[in-house]
């Protein structure tokens, strides 16, 4: 008996010969389709990861500082301050502000100390004078008060006023505290009807 030979597939003269792959050479090209594959899919998805954690985050942070309650030290925007007619005057400190939005009624909490010439400025920026103010008048709601955690019982004296105006403008209820004559503190509550 005869030990026959491993047939090979018959070609055709005009098909030429195929080669042969190699172990290395498969495993090469096998490993470098597995990480085309791994950057087209894992590139993009661990981008969406990103960036859906970042906005996730970013919401968070709006939404803690929205839903906080008091003031926050700094100036409104001039958006805010124009918007609900607000004009902070220069010089000024212990600035700070709140605001608050619902389907009723928009309002800005505004806090800061300033000179005898920042307090006419102001009032003159609003509307009104010194001449308005009602000495002993606290103008702005216990509810307005619970919200920023204004006080007005400390030393005074103490004047207020609320400068109504025609809606789309706001109402401006204003107090002012002048225990330091040369440095009084102001008080406004804006409120914008919608």
């Amino acid at each position: 008996m005869t030990a026959s030979l491993p047939r090979q597939a018959a070609h055709s003269p005009d098909e030429p010969p195929r080669p042969t792959e190699d172990r290395r050479h498969r495993n090469r090209r096998r490993a470098l389709t597995l990480l085309i594959i791994v950057l087209l899919i894992g590139v993009p998805a661990g981008y969406l990861v990103i960036s859906a954690n970042q906005s996730r985050n970013s919401g968070k942070d709006k939404e803690e500082k929205y839903s906080a309650t008091g003031l926050s030290a700094g100036y409104p925007s001039k958006v805010q301050r124009r918007l609900y007619q607000v004009p902070v005057p220069h010089p000024a400190d212990q600035i700070a502000y709140y605001e608050t939005n619902n389907w009723r009624t928009s309002r800005l909490y505004v806090q800061f100390r300033t000179s005898n010439a920042g307090l006419d400025t102001f009032l003159a920026g609003v509307g009104v004078g010194r001449d308005d103010l009602e000495k002993g008048d606290i103008t702005i709601s216990a509810r307005d008060q619970k919200i920023t955690g204004w006080t007005f019982t400390g030393p005074g004296p103490w004047a207020g006023l609320v400068h109504k105006q025609k809606n789309p403008a706001p109402t401006q209820d204003i107090v002012v505290n002048t225990a330091d004559p040369a440095n009084p503190m102001v008080y406004v509550v804006s409120r914008t009807v919608p």
